[in-house]
């Protein structure tokens, strides 16, 4: 299983942040060691002074694909959730400086906490899904899948061009504006719709 990560995705994201718009998908990964299973707590590791939460819509891949065409696209995947991307922003900014990868701010251990289960994709309007994510009671970020610049089936079929996609593998979709840091103490709730798919506590 592997984790991949689209960046950009969310024009309002991309502005907060001051990155340009992609013209193509922008993608990174995340290895297996950074899936962290609901029902984790989550430790805030000593390397960063400055985590940031990202909620994502996250894709389940349910068999292998390479190469796929945009319109195939939909026979790759039926279940969906919520994940957070967490980005150790300090160590980013860090090596954005010096022009170097960033693995290390993003596929660190645990770094990518999964919602609670899955829902069908039968059941959905996929193009017209609403997410949020709550921080200690309060929203922080709100999410629709109508914003993304680049869809779910062409996330597929553009990363499959470069990467063999397996079952089981998880796709996170890319965040909205709103991402923030957390803190020891801090619990965060995810939902699509009214739907709780998502709770986290920081340690």
């Amino acid at each position: 299983m592997k984790i991949i990560c689209i960046g950009r995705n969310y024009a309002d994201h991309a502005k907060e942040l001051n990155n340009p718009l992609p013209t193509e998908p922008v993608f990174f990964m995340k290895p297996d060691t950074a899936y962290l299973p609901a029902g984790n707590d989550f430790y805030i590791p000593d390397f960063t002074k400055d985590l940031h939460y990202e909620c994502e819509i996250v894709v389940k891949i349910k068999k292998v694909g390479k190469n796929i065409q945009e319109k195939f696209a939909s026979t790759y995947y039926d279940e969906i959730s919520l994940g957070i991307d967490f980005t150790a922003r300090d160590l980013q900014e860090q090596c954005k400086a010096k022009s170097l990868p960033w693995e290390k701010a993003k596929a660190f251990d645990n770094s990518a906490p999964m919602g609670t289960h899955f829902l069908p994709v039968s059941s959905l309007n996929l193009a017209e899904l609403h997410f949020t994510l709550k921080k200690n009671g309060e929203t922080v970020q709100k999410g629709h899948t109508a914003d993304m610049i680049f869809s779910i089936d062409k996330i597929i079929a553009y990363v499959s061009q470069y990467v063999t996609l397996k079952t089981g593998d998880l796709i996170f979709t890319g965040t909205p504006a709103g991402v923030g840091p957390v803190a020891i103490g801090d619990h965060l709730e995810g939902f699509i719709g009214e739907k709780k798919m998502l709770d986290l506590k920081i340690k």
